[in-house]
């Protein structure tokens, strides 16, 4: 892997609006557009960090209208997750989806006939999922002898504290040609560069990096994969718009929100900068 060695100037200074209301720093890489979040919390404390309501993806929640937003865009992206993975790799395929939280991917793969896995760190999140009929593990490492079609990690890398090991996991348990699936926040989009610190898919310190387009491909070419191609997750500039306006402004500001994402979304058309993108890594070898 591409050495990284960070600044010791940050590129932002972002608040943490989710559940310390502390500080941290993004800086960057030298000679790659990566952003890492500093200081970062202690591994034995990280978890602390993710322990709310606000934090979705854990619990299910449809409480309030953004969780509601959250649930609504989610199921509307399943089918379209699947039928991405269908395009490129077809018959009984054994998935693996890493920080599968509270299991809802793997539910609908199970239900297409795929043979399904996941791995997932947080244990209420486990829970929910084994209520819906699917069995997680806390890591990939309980996978010793596994090898899988397809992998994939849906807005997961980002929060993993040691990039490189991760990426040599994904080689380790990807067979010869198979398919790696990573969606991440672009901080190289519209509405990352509207909201600057504000910019919602910061979400430090649960975010310790923080990626564009040219980070990822270098950085996965370097560690023996090519990107065969990239998609934009449409929904993910209105949703994330909407949190930072909140965080900008202290309201919501829906129609702000809505427009500011659609730009993003416009403007992506011709960048390929979308707020999120997935990207779509064959292993070399």
């Amino acid at each position: 892997m591409l050495p990284l060695i960070f600044s010791d100037q940050p590129e932002f200074v972002c608040k943490d609006h989710t559940v310390s209301g502390e500080s941290f720093e993004l800086r960057k890489a030298k000679g790659l557009d990566l952003l890492a979040t500093f200081p970062r919390p202690d591994l034995d404390r990280l978890p602390d960090y993710y322990k709310s309501e606000k934090y979705i993806s854990h619990t299910d929640s449809k409480k309030g209208i953004f969780d509601k937003v959250y649930q609504q865009v989610k199921n509307m992206m399943l089918s379209r997750k699947l039928n991405w993975i269908a395009n490129e790799k077809s018959g009984e395929l054994k998935v693996l989806d890493i920080g599968a939280g509270t299991g809802d991917f793997l539910l609908a793969g199970k239900n297409r006939g795929w043979k399904v896995f996941g791995s997932e760190p947080n244990p209420g999140a486990r829970e929910l999922a084994l209520k819906k009929g699917v069995e997680l593990q806390e890591e990939t490492s309980l996978f010793a002898s596994e090898k899988f079609d397809v992998i994939t990690m849906w807005h997961v890398l980002e929060h993993v504290p040691h990039l490189e090991e991760q990426i040599e996991e994904l080689h380790r348990l990807l067979k010869p040609d198979g398919l790696l699936i990573i969606a991440v926040p672009n901080f190289k989009s519209y509405d990352a560069e509207k909201y600057k610190e504000d910019w919602a898919a910061f979400d430090v310190p649960r975010h310790l990096y923080h990626f564009s387009p040219s980070a990822m491909k270098k950085i996965f070419n370097a560690a023996g994969f090519l990107l065969n191609t990239q998609k934009g997750l449409f929904f993910d500039s209105f949703y994330v718009s909407l949190l930072s306006e909140k965080y900008a402004s202290g309201s919501s500001n829906v129609l702000k929100a809505v427009w500011n994402g659609a730009v993003s979304n416009f403007k992506a058309k011709s960048s390929g900068n979308y707020s999120s993108v997935a990207y779509f890594f064959r292993k070399k070898h």
